[in-house]
Protein backbone atom coordinates (compact mmCIF):
# COMPACT_ATOMS: atom_id res chain seq x y z
CA UNK A 1 0.00 0.00 0.00
CA UNK A 2 1.31 3.34 -0.51
CA UNK A 3 -0.65 6.43 0.46
CA UNK A 4 -0.29 10.12 -0.41
CA UNK A 5 -0.89 13.03 1.79
CA UNK A 6 -2.10 16.09 0.27
CA UNK A 7 -1.58 19.56 2.49
CA UNK A 8 1.38 19.41 4.48
CA UNK A 9 0.19 21.92 7.80
CA UNK A 10 -0.76 20.84 10.90
CA UNK A 11 -2.99 17.44 9.68
CA UNK A 12 -1.04 16.71 6.89
CA UNK A 13 2.31 16.37 8.53
CA UNK A 14 0.96 14.54 11.52
CA UNK A 15 -0.87 12.30 9.35
CA UNK A 16 2.16 11.42 7.37
CA UNK A 17 4.34 10.94 10.06
CA UNK A 18 1.64 8.42 11.75
CA UNK A 19 1.10 6.50 8.80
CA UNK A 20 4.74 6.41 7.79
CA UNK A 21 5.18 5.58 11.61
CA UNK A 22 3.03 1.81 11.32
CA UNK A 23 5.37 0.75 7.91
CA UNK A 24 3.09 1.91 5.18
CA UNK A 25 5.31 4.19 2.14
CA UNK A 26 3.79 7.44 2.62
CA UNK A 27 4.46 10.72 0.50
CA UNK A 28 3.55 13.92 1.76
CA UNK A 29 2.99 16.67 -0.90
CA UNK A 30 2.44 20.25 -0.46
CA UNK A 31 2.74 22.83 -3.63
CA UNK A 32 4.97 25.39 -1.11
CA UNK A 33 9.02 24.31 -1.91
CA UNK A 34 10.30 25.84 1.37
CA UNK A 35 7.51 23.52 3.80
CA UNK A 36 8.76 20.63 1.64
CA UNK A 37 12.73 21.86 1.95
CA UNK A 38 11.90 21.86 6.13
CA UNK A 39 10.29 18.68 5.83
CA UNK A 40 12.93 16.98 3.91
CA UNK A 41 15.05 18.44 6.72
CA UNK A 42 13.36 17.11 9.37
CA UNK A 43 11.68 20.64 10.59
CA UNK A 44 7.82 20.59 10.74
CA UNK A 45 5.77 23.78 9.87
CA UNK A 46 5.01 24.22 13.08
CA UNK A 47 5.86 23.05 16.96
CA UNK A 48 4.05 19.93 17.84
CA UNK A 49 5.32 17.96 20.72
CA UNK A 50 7.48 14.31 19.00
CA UNK A 51 6.49 15.46 15.91
CA UNK A 52 10.03 16.08 14.59
CA UNK A 53 11.57 13.42 15.69
CA UNK A 54 8.78 11.19 14.11
CA UNK A 55 9.38 13.08 10.93
CA UNK A 56 13.00 12.02 11.03
CA UNK A 57 12.05 8.78 12.38
CA UNK A 58 9.45 8.25 9.22
CA UNK A 59 12.83 9.75 6.65
CA UNK A 60 15.38 7.55 8.22
CA UNK A 61 13.42 4.15 7.73
CA UNK A 62 12.76 5.32 3.68
CA UNK A 63 8.89 4.78 4.33
CA UNK A 64 7.96 9.25 4.18
CA UNK A 65 8.93 11.28 1.69
CA UNK A 66 7.96 14.98 0.77
CA UNK A 67 7.55 16.41 -2.83
CA UNK A 68 6.10 19.61 -4.65
CA UNK A 69 5.08 17.65 -7.68
CA UNK A 70 1.69 16.36 -6.62
CA UNK A 71 1.12 14.97 -10.20
CA UNK A 72 4.27 12.48 -9.84
CA UNK A 73 3.92 11.60 -6.28
CA UNK A 74 0.19 10.72 -6.18
CA UNK A 75 -0.17 9.06 -9.83
CA UNK A 76 1.07 5.66 -7.83
CA UNK A 77 -1.17 6.20 -4.55
CA UNK A 78 -3.28 3.61 -3.44
CA UNK A 79 -4.73 6.10 -0.93
CA UNK A 80 -4.78 10.18 -1.47
CA UNK A 81 -5.62 11.59 2.22
CA UNK A 82 -6.37 15.28 1.46
CA UNK A 83 -5.56 16.61 4.69
CA UNK A 84 -5.00 20.63 3.54
CA UNK A 85 -4.85 23.43 6.29
CA UNK A 86 -8.49 25.42 4.81
CA UNK A 87 -8.07 29.20 5.55
CA UNK A 88 -10.52 31.24 6.89
CA UNK A 89 -10.75 35.40 6.60
CA UNK A 90 -10.98 37.55 9.70
CA UNK A 91 -14.44 36.58 10.01
CA UNK A 92 -13.93 32.91 10.32
CA UNK A 93 -15.05 32.52 6.79
CA UNK A 94 -13.37 29.74 5.29
CA UNK A 95 -12.02 30.05 1.38
CA UNK A 96 -13.00 26.13 0.14
CA UNK A 97 -11.86 27.55 -3.26
CA UNK A 98 -8.13 27.03 -1.84
CA UNK A 99 -8.16 23.10 -0.70
CA UNK A 100 -10.83 22.26 -4.14
CA UNK A 101 -8.55 23.66 -6.54
CA UNK A 102 -4.89 21.34 -5.43
CA UNK A 103 -6.98 18.40 -4.76
CA UNK A 104 -8.87 18.68 -8.54
CA UNK A 105 -5.44 19.23 -9.68
CA UNK A 106 -4.64 15.68 -9.06
CA UNK A 107 -7.56 14.22 -10.57
CA UNK A 108 -6.13 13.89 -14.05
CA UNK A 109 -3.06 11.71 -12.40
CA UNK A 110 -4.99 9.87 -9.98
CA UNK A 111 -4.56 5.63 -10.77
CA UNK A 112 -7.72 3.28 -11.68
CA UNK A 113 -9.29 2.06 -8.14
CA UNK A 114 -7.49 4.93 -6.09
CA UNK A 115 -9.50 5.85 -3.07
CA UNK A 116 -9.35 10.14 -1.93
CA UNK A 117 -9.82 10.25 1.50
CA UNK A 118 -11.00 13.51 2.33
CA UNK A 119 -10.15 14.92 5.87
CA UNK A 120 -9.92 18.30 5.70
CA UNK A 121 -12.66 20.61 7.51
CA UNK A 122 -14.90 21.64 4.13
CA UNK A 123 -18.27 22.17 4.22
CA UNK A 124 -20.86 19.20 3.88
CA UNK A 125 -21.50 19.14 -0.02
CA UNK A 126 -18.30 19.38 -1.00
CA UNK A 127 -17.09 15.46 -1.36
CA UNK A 128 -19.70 15.41 -3.85
CA UNK A 129 -18.34 18.68 -5.93
CA UNK A 130 -15.37 17.19 -6.06
CA UNK A 131 -16.80 13.84 -7.47
CA UNK A 132 -18.66 15.76 -9.98
CA UNK A 133 -15.25 17.58 -11.17
CA UNK A 134 -13.44 13.81 -11.07
CA UNK A 135 -16.27 12.25 -13.23
CA UNK A 136 -15.94 15.06 -15.96
CA UNK A 137 -12.42 13.60 -16.41
CA UNK A 138 -12.38 10.28 -15.34
CA UNK A 139 -11.34 8.16 -18.63
CA UNK A 140 -13.13 5.04 -18.06
CA UNK A 141 -11.29 5.45 -14.30
CA UNK A 142 -12.90 3.92 -10.86
CA UNK A 143 -12.06 6.49 -7.91
CA UNK A 144 -13.53 6.42 -4.64
CA UNK A 145 -14.17 9.37 -2.43
CA UNK A 146 -14.80 9.13 0.82
CA UNK A 147 -14.88 11.30 4.08
CA UNK A 148 -13.21 11.19 7.73
CA UNK A 149 -13.48 14.16 10.12
CA UNK A 150 -10.07 14.69 11.56
CA UNK A 151 -10.27 14.69 15.23
CA UNK A 152 -7.10 16.67 16.41
CA UNK A 153 -5.82 18.72 18.86
CA UNK A 154 -3.35 21.20 18.68
CA UNK A 155 -0.32 20.04 21.65
CA UNK A 156 -1.86 16.31 21.31
CA UNK A 157 -2.19 15.52 17.77
CA UNK A 158 0.51 12.55 17.88
CA UNK A 159 -1.73 10.77 20.99
CA UNK A 160 -5.02 10.77 19.63
CA UNK A 161 -3.98 10.01 16.05
CA UNK A 162 -2.43 6.83 17.34
CA UNK A 163 -5.44 6.47 19.89
CA UNK A 164 -8.54 7.90 18.33
CA UNK A 165 -10.95 6.21 20.56
CA UNK A 166 -13.70 6.03 17.22
CA UNK A 167 -12.75 6.91 13.29
CA UNK A 168 -16.24 8.13 11.64
CA UNK A 169 -15.57 7.36 8.01
CA UNK A 170 -17.92 8.71 5.10
CA UNK A 171 -18.45 5.96 2.05
CA UNK A 172 -20.79 5.59 -1.33
CA UNK A 173 -19.94 2.18 -1.70
CA UNK A 174 -19.17 -0.60 0.70
CA UNK A 175 -16.17 -1.96 -1.45
CA UNK A 176 -14.41 1.39 -0.08
CA UNK A 177 -14.57 -0.06 3.24
CA UNK A 178 -12.74 -2.85 2.27
CA UNK A 179 -10.05 -0.67 1.19
CA UNK A 180 -9.54 1.93 3.97
CA UNK A 181 -10.15 -0.93 6.75
CA UNK A 182 -6.74 -2.13 6.35
CA UNK A 183 -5.12 0.92 6.69
CA UNK A 184 -7.40 2.84 9.47
CA UNK A 185 -7.65 -0.56 11.39
CA UNK A 186 -4.28 -0.07 12.48
CA UNK A 187 -4.86 3.26 14.85
CA UNK A 188 -8.65 2.06 15.95
CA UNK A 189 -10.75 -0.88 15.69
CA UNK A 190 -13.72 1.36 16.50
CA UNK A 191 -14.35 2.43 12.95
CA UNK A 192 -18.20 4.14 12.24
CA UNK A 193 -19.10 3.94 8.83
CA UNK A 194 -21.34 6.23 7.32
CA UNK A 195 -22.39 8.00 4.36
CA UNK A 196 -20.13 11.01 2.91
CA UNK A 197 -22.51 13.28 3.87
CA UNK A 198 -23.64 12.47 7.20
CA UNK A 199 -20.17 12.09 8.14
CA UNK A 200 -19.24 15.89 6.70
CA UNK A 201 -22.20 16.87 9.27
CA UNK A 202 -20.77 14.99 11.88
CA UNK A 203 -17.31 17.40 11.84
CA UNK A 204 -19.55 20.50 11.47
CA UNK A 205 -22.17 19.35 14.44
CA UNK A 206 -19.07 18.06 16.87
CA UNK A 207 -17.27 22.09 16.55
CA UNK A 208 -20.43 23.33 16.85
CA UNK A 209 -21.53 22.05 19.73
CA UNK A 210 -18.00 22.68 21.67
CA UNK A 211 -18.54 26.24 20.61
CA UNK A 212 -22.22 26.28 21.84
CA UNK A 213 -20.81 24.86 25.24
CA UNK A 214 -18.36 27.26 25.54
CA UNK A 215 -20.10 30.43 24.83
CA UNK A 216 -23.13 29.29 27.10
CA UNK A 217 -20.81 28.47 29.70
CA UNK A 218 -18.76 31.99 29.67
CA UNK A 219 -22.56 33.76 29.24
CA UNK A 220 -23.13 32.17 31.83
CA UNK A 221 -20.04 33.09 33.70
CA UNK A 222 -20.65 36.32 33.61
CA UNK A 223 -24.25 36.51 34.79
CA UNK A 224 -22.35 34.75 38.43
CA UNK A 225 -19.97 37.47 38.27
CA UNK A 226 -22.64 40.21 38.77
CA UNK A 227 -24.77 38.13 41.47
CA UNK A 228 -21.91 37.15 43.38
CA UNK A 229 -22.14 33.04 42.43
CA UNK A 230 -18.86 31.32 41.96
CA UNK A 231 -18.49 29.71 38.09
CA UNK A 232 -16.67 26.73 39.61
CA UNK A 233 -19.36 25.64 41.91
CA UNK A 234 -21.67 25.26 39.25
CA UNK A 235 -19.39 23.59 36.90
CA UNK A 236 -19.33 20.97 39.66
CA UNK A 237 -23.28 20.87 40.03
CA UNK A 238 -23.45 20.73 36.11
CA UNK A 239 -20.93 17.96 35.89
CA UNK A 240 -22.89 15.57 38.41
CA UNK A 241 -25.73 15.67 36.65
CA UNK A 242 -25.97 12.70 34.55
CA UNK A 243 -27.52 13.99 31.78
CA UNK A 244 -24.74 16.74 31.23
CA UNK A 245 -21.93 14.69 32.73
CA UNK A 246 -18.17 14.58 33.78
CA UNK A 247 -16.54 15.62 30.93
CA UNK A 248 -19.08 17.92 30.03
CA UNK A 249 -17.73 21.72 28.22
CA UNK A 250 -19.07 23.21 31.08
CA UNK A 251 -15.60 25.14 32.35
CA UNK A 252 -15.90 29.09 32.35
CA UNK A 253 -12.84 30.58 30.48
CA UNK A 254 -11.67 32.21 27.75
CA UNK A 255 -13.36 32.63 24.29
CA UNK A 256 -12.69 29.72 21.83
CA UNK A 257 -10.09 30.57 19.41
CA UNK A 258 -7.80 29.18 16.71
CA UNK A 259 -10.02 28.96 13.87
CA UNK A 260 -11.54 25.09 13.92
CA UNK A 261 -14.38 25.38 15.75
CA UNK A 262 -15.78 28.90 14.22
CA UNK A 263 -14.80 27.27 10.80
CA UNK A 264 -17.29 24.73 11.29
CA UNK A 265 -20.38 27.08 13.21
CA UNK A 266 -20.03 29.48 9.80
CA UNK A 267 -20.10 26.32 7.85
CA UNK A 268 -23.41 25.10 8.90
CA UNK A 269 -24.67 29.36 8.79
CA UNK A 270 -23.67 29.20 5.35
CA UNK A 271 -25.44 26.28 4.74
CA UNK A 272 -28.58 27.26 6.78
CA UNK A 273 -28.90 30.85 4.68
CA UNK A 274 -28.62 28.77 1.35
CA UNK A 275 -31.15 26.57 2.71
CA UNK A 276 -33.33 29.35 3.38
CA UNK A 277 -33.59 28.09 6.89
CA UNK A 278 -33.42 29.41 10.38
CA UNK A 279 -31.06 28.90 13.19
CA UNK A 280 -30.65 31.60 15.79
CA UNK A 281 -29.17 29.25 17.82
CA UNK A 282 -25.97 28.71 16.21
CA UNK A 283 -25.95 32.21 14.31
CA UNK A 284 -25.30 34.04 17.43
CA UNK A 285 -22.10 31.58 18.68
CA UNK A 286 -19.82 33.88 16.80
CA UNK A 287 -21.01 37.18 18.26
CA UNK A 288 -21.54 35.73 21.65
CA UNK A 289 -17.67 34.42 21.62
CA UNK A 290 -16.42 37.83 20.46
CA UNK A 291 -17.97 39.57 22.96
CA UNK A 292 -16.47 37.38 25.67
CA UNK A 293 -12.89 37.57 23.70
CA UNK A 294 -12.88 41.12 25.45
CA UNK A 295 -13.25 40.12 28.96
CA UNK A 296 -9.06 40.80 29.58
CA UNK A 297 -8.87 44.10 27.87
CA UNK A 298 -12.24 44.81 29.56
CA UNK A 299 -11.36 43.74 32.79
CA UNK A 300 -7.70 46.10 32.75
CA UNK A 301 -9.12 48.98 32.04
CA UNK A 302 -12.31 48.70 34.32
CA UNK A 303 -9.32 47.77 37.23
CA UNK A 304 -6.44 50.02 36.20
CA UNK A 305 -8.27 53.14 34.24
CA UNK A 306 -6.50 54.46 31.58
CA UNK A 307 -3.78 51.78 30.39
CA UNK A 308 -0.98 54.96 28.47
CA UNK A 309 2.25 54.22 30.00
CA UNK A 310 1.44 51.25 32.48
CA UNK A 311 3.65 47.33 32.12
CA UNK A 312 1.30 44.78 31.43
CA UNK A 313 2.83 41.54 31.51
CA UNK A 314 1.08 38.47 29.41
CA UNK A 315 2.02 34.53 29.99
CA UNK A 316 0.94 32.71 26.63
CA UNK A 317 1.10 33.63 23.38
CA UNK A 318 0.03 30.35 21.74
CA UNK A 319 -3.68 30.14 21.49
CA UNK A 320 -3.29 27.33 23.73
CA UNK A 321 -0.79 24.93 25.31
CA UNK A 322 1.55 22.33 23.18
CA UNK A 323 1.43 24.47 20.04
CA UNK A 324 3.86 27.74 18.74
CA UNK A 325 0.45 27.98 16.39
CA UNK A 326 -0.42 31.92 17.31
CA UNK A 327 -3.07 32.65 14.57
CA UNK A 328 -5.78 33.62 15.97
CA UNK A 329 -4.94 33.85 19.13
CA UNK A 330 -6.41 35.86 22.12
CA UNK A 331 -3.28 37.20 23.19
CA UNK A 332 -2.76 38.40 20.02
CA UNK A 333 -5.53 40.05 20.23
CA UNK A 334 -4.98 41.54 23.59
CA UNK A 335 -1.57 42.67 22.54
CA UNK A 336 -3.52 44.88 19.75
CA UNK A 337 -5.80 46.00 22.47
CA UNK A 338 -3.00 47.06 24.82
CA UNK A 339 -0.98 48.95 22.37
CA UNK A 340 -4.08 51.02 20.90
CA UNK A 341 -4.21 52.10 24.77
CA UNK A 342 -0.85 52.75 25.17
CA UNK A 343 0.34 50.22 27.20
CA UNK A 344 3.98 48.68 27.57
CA UNK A 345 3.72 44.93 27.14
CA UNK A 346 6.22 42.10 28.21
CA UNK A 347 5.43 38.68 27.33
CA UNK A 348 6.57 35.16 27.61
CA UNK A 349 5.85 32.11 26.17
CA UNK A 350 7.41 28.79 26.09
CA UNK A 351 7.24 27.95 22.55
CA UNK A 352 6.93 31.18 20.46
CA UNK A 353 10.12 33.22 20.37
CA UNK A 354 8.86 35.50 17.65
CA UNK A 355 6.01 37.87 16.99
CA UNK A 356 4.62 39.19 13.50
CA UNK A 357 6.08 42.32 12.37
CA UNK A 358 3.12 44.58 13.73
CA UNK A 359 4.41 43.56 17.29
CA UNK A 360 8.56 43.26 17.07
CA UNK A 361 9.75 46.77 17.83
CA UNK A 362 6.71 47.66 20.21
CA UNK A 363 6.51 44.30 22.66
CA UNK A 364 9.21 43.13 24.65
CA UNK A 365 9.61 39.40 24.82
CA UNK A 366 11.66 37.82 28.22
CA UNK A 367 13.26 34.97 28.80
CA UNK A 368 11.40 33.69 31.29
CA UNK A 369 7.98 34.00 32.82
CA UNK A 370 9.56 36.11 36.04
CA UNK A 371 11.36 38.31 33.48
CA UNK A 372 7.91 38.76 32.21
CA UNK A 373 6.32 39.85 35.44
CA UNK A 374 8.86 42.30 36.67
CA UNK A 375 7.75 45.31 37.38
CA UNK A 376 3.88 44.44 35.65
CA UNK A 377 0.78 46.73 36.98
CA UNK A 378 -1.09 43.84 35.92
CA UNK A 379 -0.75 40.32 34.56
CA UNK A 380 -2.93 38.40 31.96
CA UNK A 381 -2.57 34.32 32.05
CA UNK A 382 -4.00 33.87 28.81
CA UNK A 383 -2.55 30.62 27.85
CA UNK A 384 -2.74 27.57 30.59
CA UNK A 385 0.53 26.05 30.09
CA UNK A 386 1.94 23.70 32.89
CA UNK A 387 5.10 25.95 33.15
CA UNK A 388 2.65 28.51 34.39
CA UNK A 389 1.89 26.55 37.36
CA UNK A 390 5.21 26.63 39.05
CA UNK A 391 4.61 30.30 39.91
CA UNK A 392 3.49 31.08 43.56
CA UNK A 393 2.40 33.95 45.16
CA UNK A 394 5.67 35.09 45.68
CA UNK A 395 6.79 35.43 42.26
CA UNK A 396 4.22 37.97 41.23
CA UNK A 397 4.24 40.12 44.64
CA UNK A 398 8.33 39.97 44.69
CA UNK A 399 8.16 41.30 40.92
CA UNK A 400 5.06 43.65 39.88
CA UNK A 401 4.74 46.68 40.83
CA UNK A 402 0.55 45.79 41.06
CA UNK A 403 -1.15 43.79 42.51
CA UNK A 404 -3.55 43.07 39.51
CA UNK A 405 -3.84 39.51 37.86
CA UNK A 406 -6.46 38.06 35.75
CA UNK A 407 -6.17 34.67 35.57
CA UNK A 408 -9.40 33.30 33.42
CA UNK A 409 -9.94 30.29 33.94
CA UNK A 410 -8.60 30.08 37.65
CA UNK A 411 -5.57 28.20 36.22
CA UNK A 412 -3.13 29.33 39.16
CA UNK A 413 -6.17 29.06 41.96
CA UNK A 414 -4.10 25.77 43.34
CA UNK A 415 -0.66 28.03 43.94
CA UNK A 416 -2.78 31.11 44.79
CA UNK A 417 -3.95 31.73 48.40
CA UNK A 418 -6.97 33.56 48.59
CA UNK A 419 -5.24 36.04 51.67
CA UNK A 420 -2.86 36.30 49.62
CA UNK A 421 -1.94 40.31 48.86
CA UNK A 422 -2.51 39.81 44.75
CA UNK A 423 -5.82 40.87 43.43
CA UNK A 424 -6.89 37.66 41.04
CA UNK A 425 -9.52 38.12 38.79
CA UNK A 426 -10.97 34.75 37.15
CA UNK A 427 -14.28 34.74 34.53
CA UNK A 428 -17.24 33.81 37.23
CA UNK A 429 -16.34 34.84 40.01
CA UNK A 430 -17.11 37.96 42.08
CA UNK A 431 -14.31 39.60 43.43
Amino acid sequence: MKVAVLGLWHLGTVTAACVAEIGVLTVGIDDDPEVIAKLTAGEPPLYEPGLAELVQQGLASGKLSFAADAATAANTADIVWICHDTPVDDDDRADVDAVFRPVAAIFPHLKNGAVVLVSAQLPAGTVARLEKSFAAQANERQVDFAYSPENLRLGHALEIFRNPGRIVIGIRREHTCDKLSPLLSKFCQNLIWMSVESAEMVKHSLNAFLALSVTFTNELATIAERVGADASDIEKALRSDPRIGPYAYVKAGSAFAGGTLARDVQFLSAIAEHEKLQTPLIANIIASNRIHGQWSINQLRRRLGPLAGKTIAVLGLSYKPGTDAIRRSPSIELLRALLADGATIRVYDPAVRKLPGEFRSRVVIADDAKGAIAGAAAVVVATEWPQFRELVAEDFTRGMDGDLVLDPAAFLSPNIPKDSALTVISIGRAA
